[in-house]
């Protein structure tokens, strides 16, 4: 490097955002992710030791994914190449090949690709990186938002360890605030500030676990608030606040987290858990969720979780959901919340969900015949068939009700529907004993 590329490196690290220049340079910099960093885990051996296999970063943003693929890159002897899927095309992946394999043909050293977004690679760009990473020509590290099981190539998988990253706790949130406001030569210290304790717990807990949201909050504020009297730019609380506006919820509409939320949501309506189930609801609007989406969702619950043990539940879900498509936002969410309620706090039965599931599985497995006194009668030649014939109309007997059997013959003495005898069902299980009392 010459004195001019020196200057220009110098210059262009220190007007980089903040988050960007305080990024850690050794593993011993590094905050948080100790599960898989610590120092008797497998991952920290490997950067040491400079063994790293192919491996896959997987987290929410702001957790250190490419943090830790710059530390790999500082610490290893391996050619070091990094690429974004989201504005790679085949020429440069062809450009990284050809070099890796020079590299290693010429001078046995190994080329390590970091690809950043690597879910946004295309079903045909992971297969042509497949092989050269099978062969050992490339040892890729791939960082991605979104469940890698879902998001790529299962070939690439296989061949892959995966790193789960977990949102950072608040101690180490507040670890990188400090250093981010103190820190003369990498951070904002030069500028003279400080920050107050409460907002420092504030940004700490704000931040979810987001590292990059925490620290352009802390340099939002040094830029934009003015000295005190004292000479310095105190950070305070209401600086804070104002600096980082909101939470900002980890809630993508077509990623893991989606899917994540969702879940919850519906396990906590299961589970009998009202307050749970609308601090999802909440978190799903928030994160500007479709509430048609919603409704579906609690129109599903209310058959599959409760069932008859209160049919009402149903039609407040169906209600909800013809309510918020004429209503609209910001009012759907009322009409949500209210039908959340009722099905969490309804009776619970999943009967329906397993006798539909039970006599699918006979259809599947039982070849049966419709009894012939089932079968239509109401067409010329159908008693020539036996069709109709010995059939007993239920209301000429007592009750209502005949004890003809009207399941197929092979599949008699099955019961596909139990009651749960939870809610409105004790009531059914006791009408159907009355009914056949002998």
């Amino acid at each position: 490097m010459d004195l001019f590329e020196y200057a220009r490196s110098n210059s262009m690290e220190n007007e980089a955002p903040l988050a960007s220049r305080l990024r850690p340079r050794t593993l011993e910099e590094v905050v948080g992710q100790k599960h898989i960093i610590g120092k008797d885990k497998l991952l920290y051996r490997a950067i040491k030791a400079d063994k790293l296999s192919s491996i896959i970063f997987y987290g929410p943003p702001g957790t250190g994914k490419t943090t830790l693929a710059k530390v790999i890159a500082n610490t290893t002897s391996a050619e070091f190449t990094q690429i974004n899927a989201t504005v790679a095309g085949k020429k440069d992946m062809e450009d990284v090949v050809k070099k890796a394999k020079d590299n290693l043909g010429m001078y046995g050293k190994r080329t390590i690709l970091f690809v950043d977004e690597i879910h946004r690679f295309n079903k045909g760009q992971q297969d042509y990186l497949l092989p050269f990473v099978e062969d050992g020509t490339i040892v890729l590290i791939g960082a991605t938002t979104e469940n890698p099981y879902f998001e790529v190539n299962g070939a690439l998988l296989s061949r892959s360890v995966i790193f789960e990253l977990k949102p950072l706790e608040k101690e180490d949130i507040k670890i990188l605030i400090q250093r981010a406001v103190y820190d003369e030569k990498r951070g904002m210290g030069a500028y003279g500030a400080v920050i107050e304790e409460d907002a420092l717990e504030f940004l700490a807990d704000i931040a979810g676990g987001d590292a990059r949201a925490a620290l352009n909050a802390v340099e939002l504020g040094v830029l934009t608030t003015e000295k005190s009297k004292d000479g310095k730019i105190h950070i305070t609380l209401d600086v804070a606040s104002e600096c980082i506006q909101k939470r900002a919820v980890r809630y993508d509409k077509n990623g893991d987290s989606h899917y994540d939320t969702i879940s919850a949501f519906i396990k906590s309506m299961r589970g009998s858990d009202p307050d749970a189930a609308v601090y999802y609801l909440a978190r799903m609007l928030y994160a500007g969720e479709s509430v048609t989406f919603i409704a579906r969702r609690i129109m599903i619950s209310a058959s599959e979780d409760v069932g008859n043990a209160d049919p009402q539940a149903l039609q407040v879900a169906v209600a909800a959901a013809q309510a918020v498509e004429r209503v609209g936002m910001p009012e759907a969410r009322l009409i949500l919340a209210q039908a959340v309620l009722y099905v969490a706090t309804a009776p619970k039965s999943n009967s329906a969900t397993v006798a539909i599931s039970d006599a699918t599985e006979a259809v599947q497995s039982v070849k049966a015949t419709i009894p012939p006194y089932l079968q239509d009668a109401h067409y010329g030649g159908a008693k020539k068939l036996g069709h109709g014939i010995g059939y007993e109309y239920a209301h000429d007997y007592p009750k209502h009700f005949s004890k003809q059997r009207y399941l197929p013959e092979e599949l008699e003495g099955r019961h596909f529907y139990q009651p749960s005898g939870n809610g409105y069902e004790k009531t059914i299980q006791e009408y159907l004993d009355w009914l056949h009392e002998e």
